[in-house]
Parts: C-alpha cells; structure tokens; sequence
C-alpha cells in the first residue's frame, strides 16, 4: 500500500496542509517544521503527486533545456550540472537538441512552453526579436547570448579570445588565422572580435576563415586554407574544429606545434599533442542558469574564462 500524504502528516505529528506546503511552497514553511517533515516523507518513502501539485500550484516542476547541437561535447558538462542542481531543487529537466537549426529551435520552445516552467536556451541561433517575442510566452534564460530584458549566463569568451591571441604573440607568432565558428553565433561574433583587437595590439596580421559549421569535419576541410593565409598559429571557434585542423594538417605532412601552433576553446578535447585551450566553465553555467530561472531574475551574469596551456602550442621557429 503506498504512503499517502496523510501518513506523513500523523508521523511528523502536523496538519496535512503543512505536508502539502512543505512540498509546493517550502519557504512558506518553518525551517525546522519543512526538515522534520521532510525527514520522515524519506523515511516513509513519500513521493509526492507532481501531476495533482502542478494543479494546486500552477507550476509543473519541469524544466526545458534546449541545446544547439547535444554531439559537440562542449554541451554535456552544462546539461549534466543543470540537471543535477534542478534534481536538488525538485526539478526535472527535458533535454531537446536543435542540430544548429534555429527554425528546430523556435519549435521545441513552443513545443515544451506548456509543459515546463521555464526554459534554459543554449547557444540559440534564432534572432533576437525571435527570442524576445518566446521570452514574453515562457521565461527564458539564454546561456552564451546576451537579448535585451532576457536573462542570461554568459562565458567571456573574448576574454579567452584575447589570453590566446596574447600566448601566440608571446612566441612568437605575428601571422594568425582565426578559424571562425556558426554564423549567427555570438560566441563567434565575440571572438573575431577580441581576437582581431589583440592580433592587433600586438603588432600581428590575422587572416579569418569562416563561418564554418562548428565540427571536427569542418577543421579537417580548412586545413588547406590555413596554410594558403600563410599562418603559423590558429585560433579555432572550438575544440572540435581545432582537433578536425590538428588531423587535416597532419594529413599534409604539417606538424603541430612544430610548423604550425593550434589553440582551441572549451576544455573538451583530449588529443595528442594536448591542446592548447580556452577553458569555459560549461559545468558552472548550467547551474546558475538553473538558478536565475527559478528564482525568476533578470539577472545577466558573466563567468571568467582562463587559457590552459598545453602542448600544441610551441615559439616560432627561426626562419
């Protein structure tokens, strides 16, 4: 026979409604009352009725999470921390992937608007006026795109654009190739950016190849075109293009970090040579993203970005 909400009421010796509270709105709750309560609900192996809660409170406890493209591995540390910090705050998150279709993503937010609370949009390629028109039918927090009056979580990634166009003119390097990532990304847009203001503050030339789609098969196809800038050192959008570039060059007997220097962002690629990286805290976002959803905030917060260095990254060598 399954515990009703009424047994954990007369164990914890309080009313039903303090059960019921504890459970919809815990912060209306005594904090000792809600622990008491919730300690013997665990005891007793209570699972409250989410279905019968969403029609007392309004709210669903779900929550959508809507990534552009769930095979790049920049985007599992994010889902897997929104995922485990909603689960702490009694919250069930649907993960939904667009593969980079901004049409695919309008649809899934219409799609989960009714069955949600609110909704995490990763890296979206929709425009602006899309997804300040979405964020007036279900609240929205933009992960990686900053939209006016829309909350989001950002990663500075023109700061790491900047650390890794410094590093390259630190040995050496004044002819750079940037490797561009999606058009209509913003990520993209931020490091062409800071990286053509750093290539220039010091004294550099960087040649930019791109959009590209985001994909390894897409570094292996521009391998060609780095060599034809005259590029000692590249910049990649992300890790997944830096490692497809590291294999097209090789493929054209061209060493790395011998003959040409190769630096990535993400964090994600474990390669040989060891990739020389920008390391965004993926895992980090997710949570906070998390965080100012529930709490219904406009907050805007932007997390730091740092350059890990490895070994795919060497000085010039003397012609």
């Amino acid at each position: 026979m399954s515990v009703t909400i009424r047994d954990v009421a007369r164990v914890s010796g309080v009313h039903v409604s303090t059960v019921s509270r504890t459970f919809s709105a815990p912060h209306l709750v005594n904090p000792a009352t809600r622990a008491r309560v919730l300690e013997f609900a665990e005891q007793l192996g209570y699972r409250p009725n989410r279905a019968a809660r969403a029609l007392i409170t309004g709210r669903t406890h779900n929550l959508g999470l809507i990534v552009a493209d769930i095979a790049n591995p920049f985007f599992p540390p994010l889902i897997k921390a929104a995922e485990s910090h909603a689960r702490g705050r009694d919250y069930h998150v649907f993960v939904a992937d667009t593969d980079e279709d901004p049409g695919v993503e309008e649809e899934l937010v219409h799609a989960l608007a009714k069955q949600v609370d609110g909704i995490l949009l990763c890296s979206p390629r929709m425009n602006t006026t899309q997804i300040e028109k979405l964020a007036h039918d279900v609240p929205l927090v933009v992960v990686n795109r900053p939209v006016p009056a829309v909350p989001a979580v950002l990663m500075d990634v023109a700061q790491g654009a900047r650390l890794a166009i410094e590093h390259l003119a630190r040995l050496g390097h004044s002819e750079i190739a940037l490797l561009g990532g999606p058009r209509g990304s913003w990520t993209n847009r931020e490091i062409r950016r800071a990286a053509t203001l750093s290539a220039r503050g010091t004294g550099g030339r960087l040649t930019v190849l791109g959009p590209h789609p985001p994909t390894e098969e897409s570094g292996v196809a521009q391998a060609e075109a780095v060599l034809r800038t005259g590029a000692t050192a590249v910049l990649a959008y992300n890790d997944l293009m830096a490692v497809g570039l590291i294999d097209g060059l090789d493929r054209l007997g061209v060493r790395v970090p011998h003959d040409v220097s190769v630096v990535g962002i993400d964090n994600t690629a474990r390669t040989r040579p060891a990739l020389t990286t920008v390391a965004t805290p993926t895992a980090a976002a997710g949570r906070a993203a998390v965080d100012i959803l529930l709490q219904r905030t406009t907050a805007v917060l932007t997390l730091p970005t740092e350059l890990i260095v490895r070994e795919s990254t060497a000085a010039l060598k003397d012609s």
